[in-house]
């Protein structure tokens, strides 16, 4: 039996706890917070000066950003600041990094120790007293002092959140009230009495026994809430078109600004328009909607700044649950911190659901559910081109992520922004899931990712494994095994994992999707700098470029009469293309290069250039090395090109000018008197000829030997010539005219 008295003191204990930290521990709705904080002082600091003392300031980074910095005070090791700031915050996974260092004129500031404050251990709406003792990270047992703060973080809540909370509130209020009435009559409904469960369950952590077996019961009917939270709706489809007004952050008087949305966990990021109080920004994305009433769209907007935290503008919130569905709508929605408006064109959609199922229930496997599937995407809808099913069978052999030589493994599918998981099997390394999935697809040509994780309560999962499957590569019905990847999906990792997948689209939807832009991922890994990454990009441009020379070098052997057969067969082929030329000849020819590669390069298609021999330190430090000099020396000669052309329009040399005027003038005369069909057949018969007329020419191009005739902006700086300076005394002027 559960007690009843218990359940009524610990509802009045949840109801006397603040209601906001209480429901979402850690968090407001919003996910945007205030964080006020007051450097007081510092206590028993360490000697950086040789005078015994030192001259303290203190430095605030989130994110790697410095967002505050305080004054420096001199010659002293229990400094007092008494400074405040405040903090404009949307998320508290990020700690705050507190450093301090010793002032020193004119040389490198000496390092006196730093700490680190957890924002998410923070208690909301309140002043905590902290303080930090400082530590060196390279010498952790030496004794470096404290600091004294006072923190306060609130959630900054909007008018909407108000009254969401209040109903929750009354919620809560009408549960605890029924089990008091139920403690008087000594009956209870299952009903209130799993309400105040649920809440202190999930919300204060103070739920008793009697509760938590009470939660239990329920357990079923949660794992199916679980499941249905991973299905979605319908669709919001966002054009953001562009801000007013916006008020100006930087010294200039202008901004960076830049567009952060969130709708649930989903978020997105627009790009940055720089120097602006009235971006323009026309990008185009979509969200998932996984309430039936549509819930809140989170707006905020910031500003850019390189080197340092970027700044708060403003922020603003649209109910999806007031917009008419199936209707485009122009909204101006003024930002709330701040003046400005941000102009948005939203869509609420309906959509098949995304679902996940048992083995025993495959949609495409009931052939009179499949013709309906079938019949569902015809032309009238664009915006779906098919359906694909997954189902995921097993994994075998997967890593030991575990201190016990097992893992809890659970798999993620993901297709574009679509993300659906199976549940976790816990301590083993073949596991079995044996779940179907089914994905809307709206672009063929997309990529299903296939990840597989180790659950951990304390933190967050480990990876143990990765595959990719464009969709186009997928043979329907055939179960297969796929060896797992590492995370940049260009190597093998442990195990193996089974698969069936089944995809039904369009192909007349399909190629019209083609043609537009494709779907980005609003939840993406911002770009790090990597050395080995720029060399891989760098072989790969260069491996292109060599494909380009390889031609050229062939196509000029024509030229050179180094295969006296080949040069006949080209020069006649040159002579009847450019005689009968016509526009459909342009297309008619890529097509060709099509079907030849088809037929003849297939064999080439799954060659894979993959660099297995292990490379030394200084063979990876040389390679970087080429890298950069050959990224200068390229980018010196597109610069110098550029350059030289738009010195010759600038008459910095008036001969050379003159010359291309005169050069220009022929040509045009030529092209007005003669037919472009004649001179290009000239030119070309030029070209052949002229190894047959002087086998002891050299080759050469009239036109980059003319541009290398041009000094570039570098050059026409080092040709200019110094004046005299006037105020040079006269001794000066002696020595050096002894005239």
């Amino acid at each position: 039996n559960i007690s009843l008295t218990t359940l009524w003191s610990d509802g009045r204990k949840l109801l006397s706890c603040n209601f906001l930290s209480v429901v979402t521990p850690g968090r407001s709705y919003s996910g945007m917070y205030k964080l006020e904080i007051e450097l007081k002082r510092g206590h028993n600091l360490a000697v950086r000066d040789r005078g015994g003392s030192s001259d303290p300031y203190v430095k605030f980074k989130l994110a790697g950003k410095e967002v505050f910095r305080s004054k420096t005070i001199h010659k002293n090791l229990n400094p007092v600041w008494d400074e405040k700031t405040t903090l404009i915050l949307d998320c508290l996974s990020e700690p705050l990094y507190v450093k301090v260092f010793d002032y020193d004129f004119g040389l490198q500031d000496d390092f006196m120790g730093s700490a680190y404050l957890y924002l998410e251990s923070l208690e909301q709406q309140r002043t905590i007293p902290v303080t930090l003792v400082l530590k060196d990270p390279q010498l952790p047992d030496q004794d470096l002092g404290s600091l004294e703060l006072a923190v306060t973080l609130t959630p900054k809540h909007s008018p909407l959140e108000e009254r969401r909370d209040s109903t929750v509130r009354v919620l809560l209020i009408t549960s605890l009230t029924s089990a008091s009435v139920l403690l008087n009559c000594n009956e209870y409904s299952a009903r209130s009495l799993f309400s105040v469960a649920l809440f202190m369950k999930h919300n204060c952590g103070c739920c008793t026994p009697p509760l938590q077996l009470l939660f239990l019961d329920q357990s079923l009917r949660l794992s199916e809430l679980h499941r249905k939270s991973q299905l979605w709706r319908g669709i919001v489809s966002i054009a953001l078109i562009e801000g007013r007004n916006l008020i100006p952050m930087d010294p200039n008087g202008l901004s960076d600004p830049y567009v952060k949305f969130r709708l649930g966990p989903q978020k997105y990021r627009s790009k940055t328009v720089p120097k602006t109080l009235s971006p323009q920004w026309r990008e185009q994305f979509d969200l998932h909607l996984y309430e039936e009433t549509g819930g809140v769209l989170e707006i905020t907007v910031w500003d850019r700044d390189t080197g340092r935290r970027d700044d708060f503008i403003g922020r603003c919130q649209l109910d999806l649950s007031t917009l008419a569905k199936e209707q485009t709508h122009h909204l101006e929605l003024p930002l709330e911190e701040s003046r400005g408006f941000v102009v948005l064109l939203v869509t609420l959609t309906a959509s098949a659901h995304v679902s996940i199922a048992d083995l025993s229930v495959t949609p495409l496997d009931d052939p009179q559910e499949r013709a309906e599937i079938l019949k569902r995407y015809s032309l009238s809808n664009l915006k779906d081109v098919g359906i694909v099913q997954v189902k995921v069978m097993r994994a075998e052999g997967l890593m030991a992520a575990d201190v016990n030589g097992k893992s809890d493994p659970f798999c993620v599918l993901e297709l574009n922004n679509d993300r659906l998981q199976t549940h976790t099997v816990y301590k083993n390394l073949n596991p079995e899931w044996n779940k179907v999935f089914t994905f809307n697809v709206k672009d063929i040509h997309s990529v299903l990712e296939v990840t597989v994780f180790d659950e951990d309560r304390d933190r967050s999962a480990d990876f143990l494994g990765k595959v990719a499957i464009p969709l186009l590569h997928i043979r329907n019905g055939e179960q297969k095994s796929y060896v797992l990847k590492n995370k940049e999906l260009t190597g093998p990792t442990k195990g193996v994992i089974y698969l069936e997948i089944d995809v039904i689209y369009n192909t007349v939807k399909a190629a019209l999707r083609t043609v537009v832009p494709a779907e980005q991922k609003y939840i993406e890994e911002e770009p790090k700098v990597s050395k080995q990454l720029l060399q891989q990009n760098f072989n790969r441009v260069k491996r292109c470029i060599m494909v380009l020379i390889s031609y050229g070098t062939y196509i000029n052997s024509c030229f050179e009469w180094e295969s006296a057969q080949r040069s006949i067969i080209s020069f006649v082929l040159f002579v009847v293309v450019v005689w009968n030329f016509e526009l459909y000849m342009l297309p008619l020819g890529l097509l060709l290069l099509l079907v030849w590669n088809y037929f003849f390069s297939s064999s080439s298609r799954d060659t894979s250039d993959t660099e297995s021999e292990h490379k030394g330190f200084m063979d990876k430090l040389y390679a970087i090395q080429d890298v950069f000099i050959s990224v200068q020396n390229a980018l010196d000669e597109v610069a110098s090109h550029g350059e030289r052309i738009k010195n010759t329009f600038n008459w910095t040399v008036p001969f050379l000018s003159w010359l291309a005027i005169t050069a220009l003038c022929s040509a045009t005369v030529l092209l007005y008197l003669i037919p472009l069909r004649y001179l290009v057949l000239a030119w070309g018969v030029n070209k052949f000829t002229k190894k047959l007329r002087d086998p002891y020419m050299i080759d050469n191009n009239e036109l980059l030997d003319f541009l290398s005739r041009v000094p570039s902006d570098v050059q026409v700086m080092q040709y200019r010539e110094l004046k005299v300076d006037p105020g040079q005394s006269p001794n000066k002027r002696r020595r050096t005219n002894p005239s």
